[in-house]
This record gives structure tokens, sequence and C-alpha cells, in this order.
């Protein structure tokens, strides 16, 4: 035990300090996971058929645009026949806009639907890559809760980026669209003052402009602490999150402990957090609702006051004074989406922070520590597997073999011990590739792969055939009742087409006979065990080394352990031992930034 506690420790030495990622490498990072994306060509085409219906919107709301004033002029006039020939007009304006929306609401929820495929398939990839989710935990606070990363904040960025990225579209068309109109409108505008006459060309644009100019920057000013706000909160709800998943699955150990005070307390703490991190937002929402709320009830009357001296010196029409309204509001509407989209923007801003640097963290975490020295790893053409002068590094010094050069032949079966501090697990993940930093070379037998034991085993969802057989569907039923029953696990036979969460309803040393038991099915020739066979009692350590005796004759077994095995099944020894002279890792800089995990977070992971 006491050496996973080392490795554990050993890992946040390889901590990064924080170098923040700007804007643009987190939206450069999100374009490649969209370009390199499967689904990149329906994310395209669904893109161009929006933007296409946001134009055809467009140019029917100019159209509209430009019915108000035969319409309120035939009111003023009271012309009947005028008035329905323009509300037939209305009519076929009002149906086509009408299909246009029921379009973009499709267009639009294809996008959402499509953005998160493309954004979760992409981190899921990256995070899964060979060894790369293993070192990136052992990153800092980066890696700690990806969980959420991967699900709740990708799904928050894909539905704020279609939101906010088709609300600015749409806003941008219909300002290039109606300046136009609102600048002719205007054109003729003269102001009237004591016998003289001023006129502004384009006088309501440069007033929609001014007024919505000034809104924007009031609102950015005041609702910019949002962005950061909203990351804290996402970080408080994930460690609630992982508190109350650590709870549920250790409900025994509490109940046995009678801990259930300390950890309803750990719960409220984390709770708290959250609550705090939700005040500052609120707080910062209401100060914003101060801005918004009033520039809102001035829009009202805002285009009416503008436009009223040029009307009531009796330059426009009253259907001239409605469609230049209806213009100005159009133009204020499409300036004012960054004021009614303010808080949006701040959550999108630090999702996409959280999402793309997380991203940048997966694909950087494998040059971590560059400038340290690594491991190299070869393959031998002789089949053999060797040591040659292999130095570990860690916190308190470099884990290495008595012998400086060792060779194992195919078929030997050795037991390699140490001291408990001396990095047993850290020599484990060493040689499966895990822990790359220090010295030497390990050979490893070429055209082999390794079948790797730990000391607590992994199952995939899924039946107990595919937890035993997935990888070589040629065994029978028969063959894998019969393994079973050789690790004393005989009434697993009826439940193998059976789905459950296996590592909860079998004990810890179930477990790892299970594991013993796809091993053999699995018939490796080179087989590397840390301390899985430590825990056995006598009987059931001799029934496990008598399958492997007669299961895998033929294969080389590596057994990383305390030394307290049959030494005629491990005939050949070797020592590991701790340098604790030899200097440790040193911390490095990554743009992406993780950084130091809280003290709570290693204390929860060292517990493990």
């Amino acid at each position: 035990m006491a050496d996973h506690l080392d490795v554990e420790a050993s890992a946040k030495t390889v901590t990064t300090s924080i170098e923040a990622s700007s804007l643009r490498d987190q939206l450069a990072t999100i374009r490649l996971a969209l370009t390199t994306s499967p689904i990149r060509k329906q994310l395209l085409w669904a893109c161009v058929g929006i933007v296409a219906v946001i134009v055809a919107t467009s140019i029917g709301q100019v159209l509209l645009n430009r019915w108000n004033e035969p319409f309120y002029d035939a009111l003023a006039r009271r012309d009947m026949q005028g008035f329905l020939h323009q509300l037939m007009i209305f009519a076929g304006i009002a149906g086509g806009l009408v299909v246009l929306n029921v379009g973009q609401t499709w267009l639009d929820q294809t996008i959402r639907l499509k953005l998160r495929e493309a954004l979760t398939l992409d981190l899921i990839g990256e995070w899964m890559r060979p060894a790369r989710a293993f070192r990136l935990a052992n990153a800092g606070a980066i890696g700690v809760n990806p969980d959420q990363r991967l699900q709740q904040d990708a799904g928050h960025l894909s539905d704020l980026s279609t939101g906010l990225g088709i609300g600015l579209l749409q806003s941008s068309i219909l300002l290039v669209s109606f300046v136009g109109v609102l600048w002719s409108l205007s054109s003729g505008f003269v102001f009237h003052f004591g016998g003289y006459s001023l006129a502004i060309p384009g006088y309501m644009v440069w007033a929609a402009i001014l007024y919505a100019g000034t809104a924007s920057w009031l609102s950015w000013l005041v609702g910019r602490p949002l962005i950061r706000f909203n990351s804290d909160r996402y970080t408080r709800e994930a460690e609630l999150r992982s508190s109350v998943v650590r709870v549920n699955e250790n409900v025994d150990a509490i109940a046995l402990a009678h801990g259930e005070a300390d950890a309803r307390q750990r719960l409220e703490l984390d709770l708290g957090t959250v609550l705090g991190a939700m005040r500052r937002i609120y707080g910062a929402q209401i100060n914003l609702s101060w801005v918004t709320d009033t520039y809102g009830w001035i829009t009202v009357v805002a285009p009416i006051l503008v436009a009223s001296p040029v009307y009531f010196a009796g330059d426009i029409s009253f259907g001239g004074l409605m469609m230049a309204v209806g213009a100005f509001n159009q133009v204020h509407s499409s300036l004012r989406w960054f004021i009614n989209n303010i808080s949006g923007i701040a959550d999108w801003r630090a999702t996409l922070m959280r999402v793309a640097d997380f991203r940048i963290a997966l694909v950087e975490t494998d040059a971590l520590h560059d400038t340290e020295e690594r491991i190299k790893i070869g393959e031998n053409p002789n089949g053999r597997l060797t040591f040659e002068k292999l130095e570990i590094a860690s916190r308190d010094g470099c884990t290495k073999l008595a012998e400086p050069h060792v060779e194992i032949r195919a078929g030997e079966r050795v037991m390699i011990t140490g001291d408990p501090r001396a990095g047993k697990t850290l020599f484990f993940r060493a040689i499966a590739g895990l822990w790359p930093w220090g010295s030497g070379r390990i050979g490893m037998p070429a055209g082999e792969v390794p079948a790797f034991v730990p000391r607590k085993p992994y199952f995939p969802l899924g039946t107990l055939r595919e937890v035993l057989d997935h990888a070589n569907a040629a065994v029978s039923d028969a063959e894998i009742s019969a393994v079973l029953a050789e690790v004393g696990l005989e009434r697993l036979s009826s439940s193998l087409d059976r789905s459950a969460r296996w590592e909860r309803e079998l004990s810890e040393d179930e477990q790892r006979l299970l594991a013993f038991a796809r091993l053999v099915l699995r018939q490796p020739k080179w087989v590397i065990i840390d301390e899985a066979l430590d825990t056995f009692d006598g009987a059931t350590l001799r029934r496990v080394l008598s399958m492997l005796e007669t299961r895998l004759a033929d294969a080389a077994i590596l057994n990383i352990g305390r030394g307290q095995h049959d030494i005629e099944f491990f005939p050949r020894s070797l020592a590991i031992v701790k340098d604790v002279e030899r200097p440790a890792l040193k911390p490095v800089r990554v743009r992406a930034g993780a950084i130091e995990p809280p003290p709570a977070v290693v204390a929860a992971h060292r517990g493990k």
C-alpha cells in the first residue's frame, strides 16, 4: 500500500504551473477539433443552410418594413380598399417569414446537435489516446473532473455557440440590410432652428449607432466579471458532483466508520462554495439588469423621439415616420445584440476557456517534462525483455533495479521485490509506458504485447462474457466456465449474458480472481503483475498459481510484489531499490495550464 501512496504523491511532481491560453489559442483549438471531425461536412452544410435562411428572412424583413408606409398611409387616408390590399400583401410576406422561421429553428437544432457530437467525439478521442488520460489525471487541476468538461461543458458550449452565433449572424445581416434603408429615409431630414436649417446625412443611422454604442460599452463594463464568476461556478459544481459520487461509491465504508457527519460536512462545504459562486453571478446580473432594463425602456420611445422633430416640421408623413421608426428599431436591435447577450457571452467565454484549455492540455500532456530525461523504450529482436541502466525519476529520488543489466527470457518466472517505499508500482507503470520520466532503456520482446495485471482491475460495462471474452471471440462457454471454476467463481457461469457493474457486485478478491480468469482466457506470452497476488490467502494463491502453471505454461510471468510467493513458481528473484540521492523532477510550464490542485483534492486522491 505504501508504494501506491508514494506513486500518487510522485505523480503530483509532474504538475505544471499555469500559463493560461489566449482567446486566439482557444478558438484555434476548437476550430481544429471541428475541421478534423468526421461530421464536419454535415455541420458545414447545416451552417450554409442557415445562412441562406437568415438572408432570405432579412429580405422578408426589408419588404415588411417597406409595407409599413403604404399601410399606415392608407389608414391615415381612411382608404378601405387600399387597407385591404395591404393586408393581402402582409399575409404573403408573413406566411413566407413563418416558413423561414420554422426552417431556421430546425437548422438551429441540427447545428446544436452536430456541434455537440463533433466536440464531444473529439474530446473523447483525444482523452482516450493510449496512456493520455492517466497522464492528464496526474497533471494537476486541469485533469480533475474531466467528466464535466466532456459532458456538461461541451454540451453547454455547443448550445451557447449556436445560439450566439446564429443571433450575431442574423443581427449582422439585418444591420447591413436596414442601414441603407434608414440612411435613405433620414437623408432628407432637415432640422429648423430660429430660421436656420440643418441637414445631417444619415441622421438616424448615427443616432442608432451612438445610442447602441453607449449601451454596449456600459453593459460590457458592468457584465465583464461574469466571465470569471461563471468559470468559478462550473469548477465548484464539478467539485460538488465529485464529492457526491465519492460518497455514493463509499457508502458502506462510511456507514461502518460512522462517518456520515464528516461526509455531510464535506458536502455542505462544497455546496457552500457553489452557492457562493452563484451569489456572485446573481449580484453581477442584477447590476447588469440596471443597465439593460433602463436602455430597454428608453428604446420604447427613442426612435420616435429621434424622428419627431422632422415629423412635426411636416417633412415626412405619418406612414414615413412609422417606416423610419421600424427601420431604426431594426438597426438598433441589431446593434444591441451585444447588450442583450452580455450574460450569454460571458458564459460562453468561460465555457470556451474550460473546454479549449482541457483539449489543449490533452494534446500537450504528452509533451510534459520535455526538459526531463525520458526512459527509452524499444524492441528486442531476440524476443527477450531487458532493462539497461533503468532509473525511474520520482519526487523522492529514483527507483531502479539492483542489477544494472537484466535480461528475461521467454517463459521465465521472475519475482521482483523491494521495500514498501522502493517504488514497485512506479516500476510497473514504467514498463507499461505510463511513467516515462527517468533514464536508461526498456527493451520489449519484438512482436509481443504484454498483459499487465494491476492491483485494482478494470472491467468495462457490459455482460460478463464481454468482460472476459471481448478480445478473443473464439473462446467457448465451456472453456469460460472451466476457468471460472478453477479460480473459485463457478457461480458466475450462469451469469455470462447478464450486464452488471461487476466492480460493485464482486468483492476485491473476487475482482482480482476474475481478472486472472480473463488473463488466462486471452493466452498472452508475457504477463506483468503488480501486487495483485499479494492479497490472496494461501489456498486461493495456490489455486491461482496452479491455473497459471497449467494454462500459461509457456508464458513469461513477472510478479512485482512482496516476495512471499512460491519460490518454485518464481525461481528467479530481482530487487528494486530507491536511490534517495537522485534529484526529483522539476515542474514545467505549458500553455493550457495545469495548476497545483488544492490540498483537499490531493488528500482525496492519496486516500484512494
